[in-house]
């Protein structure tokens, strides 16, 4: 089990900036639809957003490319999660209607 724990910190670690890049995108649209300054927020979001998930990924990679797959492998699953989180309320709806479970 000690050989995998590396492993399982990096998907952990991948999981942590992947909802921090993807929650933050979340954020930022959400704020930037009622924003008049919407190229400020969207270029800033970038830059700090990018910069982090870049920093994460390079100190993960210094402990050899499974540990980076494993990361990988977490920011992906993250961006599932948070798509799947913070999916608008009439999807639901729709395809609950759609296939015949609407309550």
């Amino acid at each position: 089990m000690r050989e995998h724990l590396p492993l399982v910190v990096a998907f952990a670690c991948g999981l942590l900036l992947g909802a921090v890049f993807f929650g933050g995108l979340w954020l930022t649209v959400r704020f930037a639809i009622s924003s008049s300054r919407i190229a400020f927020w969207f270029l800033t979001s970038f830059l700090a957003r990018t910069s982090i998930a870049l920093g994460g990924f390079y100190l993960v990679a210094r402990d050899g490319w499974e540990g980076l797959l494993s990361c990988l492998l977490g920011f992906i699953a993250a961006r599932l999660i948070v798509t799947w989180l913070t999916r608008p309320i009439a999807t639901i709806h729709v395809r609950a209607t759609e296939t015949g479970r609407a309550t």
